[in-house]
């Protein structure tokens, strides 16, 4: 079994910088991947941000110049540092991961998500 376990969560000020971190652990054999989505109430899930397991990113228009992702594959850890936050970025944020799961002829592909953390910017 996998898990995502997401931190760094909390309150800023509108032009102020927070940086996720994301920690997979379990039975994990390798990670393709791994990225970053929100998830306003009522809406649905958009992508903020990807990383490969070679460090190939990938940004959403919207947060390009202000949101960095990164990994760290010994600890099957991901990072989102976040600048220049605005009010309208407060919302869940997830992460999730590309995972291969178990060992030797029982591996199996797929991916997981965390719980979500809680960002609120205020003006």
């Amino acid at each position: 079994q996998v898990k995502l376990v997401e931190s760094g969560g909390g309150w800023v000020q509108a032009g102020g910088s927070l940086r996720l971190s994301c920690a997979a652990s379990g039975s994990i054999f390798s990670i393709n991947g791994m990225g970053w989505h929100r998830q306003a109430p009522g809406q649905q899930r958009n992508l903020l941000a990807t990383i490969t397991s070679g460090g190939v990113t990938n940004y959403a228009d919207s947060v390009k110049g202000r949101f960095t992702i990164s990994i760290d594959n010994a600890n099957k850890t991901v990072y989102l540092q976040m600048n220049s936050l605005k009010p309208e970025n407060t919302t869940v944020y997830y992460c999730n991961a590309d995972v291969v799961s178990g060992r030797g002829t029982g591996l199996l592909r797929d991916d997981y998500w965390g719980q979500g953390t809680q960002i609120t910017v205020s003006s």
